[in-house]
């Protein structure tokens, strides 16, 4: 007979852990592990992902994305809460989910919604090549928008181009779902890469050249307010009237972002209004292993659907393409070339998202691999818009 630990019983351990009081959890966890049979023991942990080596522990729940280091004596814990195998988030309002549109613009630029900053926090490891932070707002449930949507933040101060004048709005991708990282409806969170400028001449840094938004948003601190406009976009939309089509979707960096919300929905969240069976497959390009966004989250919808998820990483300073070069996205996407094409044709949708300078390489690999293949890609370009297969949004 399986005995199961009382889910309540789970929630009061994972409760200590929130609140960062490691040695209760400790001892929490022990106790429950130690006053159940054995079989129970295994339950506990392979279900909630606890595993204790290196004297570090990491439980596995979707409540809190933020990591923590907390110091227990001259150790330091690292604590990331992530989620549970298969075990899908009630979200609410679900109200949120009876539009027929996509909100457009609620705050304009003259007018913005003033909104307070949740959380920063760094999630590149130290030998990715510059920062890039995640970072959760909250609007309080006035600014709802969809997947695929971007809001407008307003750096505080002045234009320096225009003495006198707010600056200039700047637009982020949105990196949750509707119903944001806390499932409440309550907050959005976006994926913001610090810019920094360095001179090429000294090899020093120049702080005046630094990007005036990201390094407003990189450098907030929670409770801090910020000038939010939108949402803006139907682009990059997630298509849900078939709940079991095909989704290939191409990033670059930041340009997860929409992708994260996208899965979370997919995954993540249990929406009675929308049930995924269909495939997602990621492509994801990087400088390295440090610099993957959100990798614990994509590895875990791998693990726990393996049949509606895939994911390819190309590292383009660690893995080498079939000819000896940097491996980049669009040399991932030629290596599965066939069976993207044959998925396009059969009505998958393709999405692309980051810097715009990734579009010229993967225009000349897909025209490249339909010339091979003995197809017009313009031809086919043409039929994939007009069947509003293709999606881009490049920055």
């Amino acid at each position: 007979m399986d005995l199961e630990i009382p889910k309540e019983n789970i929630n009061v351990v994972l409760g200590y852990n929130r609140r960062g009081n490691s040695k209760t959890f400790f001892k929490l966890c022990f106790k429950v592990i130690l006053g159940s049979l054995v079989h129970d023991a295994l339950y506990f942990l392979q279900t909630y992902n606890v595993s204790f080596h290196d004297k570090s522990w990491t439980p596995s729940l979707a409540l809190d994305l933020k990591t923590k280091k907390v110091q227990s004596g001259r150790q330091y814990i690292v604590c990331s809460v992530q989620q549970a195998a298969k075990q899908k988030v009630a979200a609410s309002p679900l109200v949120l989910d009876d539009a027929k549109e996509p909100p457009l613009n609620l705050y304009k630029p003259r007018e913005p919604y003033t909104a307070k900053i949740v959380s920063v926090e760094r999630i590149v490891g130290p030998k990715a090549p510059g920062e890039t932070c995640h970072i959760v707002i909250d609007h309080g449930g006035n600014l709802p928008y969809w997947e695929g949507q971007s809001y407008g933040v307003i750096p505080p101060g002045e234009n320096p181009k225009k003495p006198g004048t707010p600056n200039n709005v700047r637009l982020y991708s949105i990196a949750s779902s509707r119903y944001g990282d806390s499932f409440d409806g309550k907050t959005t969170s976006l994926c913001v890469r610090r810019a920094v400028y360095y001179d090429p001449v000294t090899g020093k840094e120049d702080p005046s050249k630094k990007g005036i938004c990201s390094n407003f948003l990189c450098n907030s601190m929670p409770g801090d307010k910020v000038q939010i406009t939108g949402p803006s976009g139907k682009i990059m939309l997630l298509p849900e009237g078939d709940p079991n089509a095909t989704h290939i979707m191409i990033a670059t960096g930041t340009g997860v972002a929409p992708y994260r919300g996208y899965l979370r929905r997919m995954f993540m969240e249990n929406i009675p209004t929308y049930k995924f069976g269909g495939l997602a497959w990621l492509f994801l390009g990087v400088a390295n292993v440090d610099s993957l966004l959100y990798h614990d989250e994509f590895s875990k919808y791998l693990q726990d659907y393996p049949d509606n998820f895939r994911y390819d990483l190309a590292l383009s300073r660690e893995q080498k393409n079939k000819n000896g070069g940097k491996m980049y996205v669009q040399d991932k996407i030629e290596e599965y070339s066939d069976e993207i094409f044959r998925l396009l044709d059969g009505g998958a949708h393709i999405y692309f998202c980051g810097l715009k300078g990734m579009m010229p390489g993967i225009q000349e690999t897909l025209k490249r691999v339909a010339e091979e293949r003995g197809e017009s890609w313009e031809e086919k370009l043409k039929k994939l818009k007009k069947n509003k297969q293709w999606h881009v949004e490049v920055y």
